[in-house]
């Protein structure tokens, strides 16, 4: 939820702080109700003795709390605290878009920061933009992904545990266990809605590839502009490849197939009054970009929630 210029691009290797607990429905909503006066939320709020009343959880929740507010763009660490962003606010707060993550696009957008963005959730990362197999299990993905961390940070070591627990809680996290398990295993994750990755049998996963019709077109020209600033900013136009298959791309990340995305990047024309066009001549497919100011990107976010 954050917007380019709160998101660090932090691409070293982050394994840990959700404490293997999934994003839960209300998590976002319980870390963002701690903002003060300055839209600040003290970093004491999740460790003092008073956390465990204020959020309602047990103590390892609470730090999950705070490493997926932190993960999803809802907050961002400063000198003086944590600073809530003002896109979180207008979704967040009471009488916002979406004060209870009850609309598909929040889930949307918390994982366009998580897959998308490769800052505290590297598995996710790596995940969605790495993984090419039509089916995986979690045993078949630990290794690579232990080597995908030591070339990110060849200093850091870190235990096969480690990223067995990531691998485990980013799976259950799309495609939560089926039946057994805690009261908490039955507690929906917010991206288990997203019906991106499902078990297909017991331990074997596979990426949901196609149209994704809970996906709006606002969460979509966004996720675009996003991805254009962090990766191709200056340039005036954006082939239609690039969009499909670079590495954080819409396409990668939300696992569109080549029609859906042709489909969507034609509709964006009306939808932005073709600040963003589409071009397809002499077969070279591109996107064309006018200026664009934070107010129709902010716009963009809003009729996401129409």
């Amino acid at each position: 939820m954050g917007t380019a210029s709160t998101q660090v691009k932090d691409k070293s290797a982050h394994f840990s702080g959700h404490e293997t607990f999934p994003l839960r429905q209300m998590w976002l909503k319980k870390a963002f109700d701690q903002v003060i006066e300055g839209n600040l939320i003290r970093k004491s709020t999740f460790t003092d003795g008073a956390a465990i009343a204020a959020f309602g959880v047990g103590k390892n929740m609470v730090a999950s709390i705070r490493h997926w507010a932190l993960a999803c763009g809802v907050m961002y660490d400063s000198d003086e605290g944590y600073k809530v962003g003002s896109l979180a606010s207008e979704i967040l707060r009471d009488g916002g878009l979406d004060p209870y993550a009850e609309n598909p696009s929040t889930a949307w957008f918390a994982h366009w920061n998580l897959a998308g963005h490769c800052f505290r959730s590297t598995t996710w990362f790596w995940l969605f933009n790495h993984v090419t197999a039509p089916t995986f299990t979690r045993q078949e993905l630990e290794e690579p992904l232990a080597r995908h961390a030591r070339e990110l940070d060849p200093k850091h070591r870190l235990s096969a545990s480690t990223i067995s627990r990531d691998l485990e809680t980013c799976l259950r996290s799309y495609a939560p266990r089926a039946g057994g398990g805690s009261p908490e295993d039955f507690a929906e994750p917010l991206l288990g809605e997203l019906g991106l990755l499902q078990e297909i049998h017991k331990g074997q996963y596979a990426f949901r590839r196609g149209p994704k019709a809970s996906l709006h077109d606002g969460v979509f020209a966004y996720a675009l502009v996003n991805f254009w600033n962090r990766n191709a900013d200056g340039q005036s136009s954006l082939a239609f490849e690039t969009i499909a298959y670079a590495e954080g791309s819409p396409g990668r990340v939300f696992k569109l197939d080549e029609e859906s995305i042709a489909q969507r990047l034609i509709a964006l024309s009306d939808f932005t009054q073709r600040k963003l066009e589409w071009t397809d001549s002499a077969g070279l497919r591109q996107v064309h970009r006018r200026e664009l100011s934070k107010e129709d990107v902010r716009n963009m976010i809003r009729r996401a929630y129409d």
